[in-house]
């Protein structure tokens, strides 16, 4: 049971007070947020932080205020205006945080669940500040931890990594460096100096494009579930295992490894010889960008012109289509939705996401990979009547198991489908561990038939 048990104001004061065009990231957000309904959480984050140490609330609601007196990106708000959306940094204020109390989970536990009660309602991105708060205690009303719904607007993944980074610091009081480089710095940048880059990347995306198929599933089509789109999980050590193996084999990354197998069984499938995925970039090659609290997110486009050979042919090949896609995701949206918009063009609905903080699986359980396969499991996760995309595979956090997510339009990939599709991942990669897979072979594994 959780309880609330009392509110309290969070003081803030920051150095600058200034409005800015938004950043190329928060453009890209700010235009997919256009399809959605008012107040629609599609774009918030619940996120949880601990409290270590045996912490009394002052000094927890201290370390609060001083990360919000640290980051622009954590007191700004986002409006239309005539001239188009600007971000505006507000210069002090107060955040309304909530204290609750639980009797029976314990406060990490409870945090999650507050924390996705706290994202279920969308911000008010002119109005509103783009964080929540409620401070989670103990019955004894010792604070355990913090419950959070943040815009993706103020952060990315990356930049929650850089706030739990600080947050320990923060509440031994210990001192930090001042950041030097906010959302209104990049968006500086961008205007000025950084053009140049972003004319190189859409050069990039011009070229990648003339490679890329009309569409990746031509002319298929089947009557489609409702709701259309579903998303289904599968959870493999084995499939963690393998990735680790074959990442040091070919010497490559585990993506790599993940995106080949994909590339592959999706040309398998369709009968493409060249695929193309969106990938979703994080842009923290600058390393003034790598300490930004801010959301630096574009896609990356990556064309695989699938080899002939073996599967650690495609593997290599793919890393070298990932290592271009990543170097060129950071350019103007508009310029970039002008460029896609061009009769002709593409249809780029497919997308790959890499979110995993670490390049391996670092507590998965040892063994080889093709006796950790009774551990997989499948599962549904979940179905909506209209998504942005029509095949949509990323990974998840896990450091122990290596977790799949693929979002498919139905009228194109069955929820079957969707889950065998995941499972022929799994028996390519644990296949390839023990003998080199040839590209033209892969239908015998038994994998092809069941994806189609």
């Amino acid at each position: 049971m959780i309880a609330e048990v009392g509110g309290e104001s969070v003081e803030f004061t920051g150095e600058r007070v200034a409005g800015a065009p938004l950043t190329w990231g928060q453009q890209s957000i700010w235009h997919s947020t256009r399809w959605l309904e008012d107040g629609d959480p599609y774009f918030n984050l619940p996120w949880v932080l601990p409290v270590h140490g045996r912490r009394d609330l002052k000094t927890v609601l201290s370390a609060l205020g001083a990360l919000l007196d640290r980051h622009e990106s954590l007191r700004t708000t986002w409006e239309d205006t005539p001239g188009g959306p600007v971000q505006q940094v507000t210069g002090h204020g107060e955040l309304r945080v909530e204290v609750v109390e639980t009797a029976e989970a314990k406060p990490r536990q409870a945090a999650a669940t507050v924390a996705a009660e706290l994202a279920a309602t969308g911000f008010d991105y002119a109005r509103e500040l783009p964080l929540r708060c409620s401070v989670v205690c103990d019955s004894a009303g010792r604070p355990g931890a913090l419950a959070f719904a943040l815009t993706h607007f103020a952060v990315d993944g990356w930049a929650l990594d850089l706030l739990a980074a600080e947050w320990r610091a923060l509440l031994t009081g210990r001192p930090l460096p001042a950041p030097l480089w906010h959302p209104l710095d990049q968006a500086a940048f961008e205007q000025g100096e950084g053009a140049a880059r972003g004319a190189r990347s859409l050069r990039y995306w011009r070229e990648a494009m003339d490679r890329a198929p009309a569409t990746l599933f031509g002319e298929r089509k089947q009557e489609p579930e409702r709701p259309r789109f579903v998303k289904v999980g599968m959870e493999s050590a084995a499939l963690a295992a393998a990735a680790e193996i074959l990442a040091a084999r070919w010497a490559v990354s585990t993506t790599s490894v993940l995106v080949a197998a994909t590339a592959v069984l999706l040309g398998e499938m369709t009968g493409q010889r060249d695929i193309a995925l969106q990938f979703i970039v994080g842009n923290r090659h600058d390393p003034r960008m790598r300490a930004m609290v801010g959301t630096a997110v574009q896609d990356g486009l990556f064309v695989l012109a699938i080899p002939d050979g073996h599967v650690a042919d495609a593997a290599r090949a793919a890393h070298a289509s990932a290592m271009a896609a990543y170097r060129h995701a950071h350019y103007d949206p508009a310029e970039q939705r002008a460029l896609r918009d061009e009769p002709g063009r593409p249809d780029l609905s497919a997308y790959f996401n890499d979110v995993r903080s670490f390049p391996g699986w670092p507590n998965r359980p040892r063994g080889h990979p093709a006796e950790l396969t009774g551990r997989t499991r499948t599962f549904h996760a979940g179905a909506w009547d209209e998504v942005d995309a029509s095949f949509f595979l990323s990974t998840g956090p896990a450091t122990d198991t290596c977790q799949l997510y693929l979002l498919t339009d139905t009228a194109r990939l069955s929820r079957a489908a969707a889950e065998a599709m995941l499972r022929a991942i799994e028996t390519l990669l644990v296949t390839s561990v023990t003998r080199d897979v040839p590209l033209a072979g892969i239908g015998g594994l038994g994998i092809y038939e069941e994806t189609r």
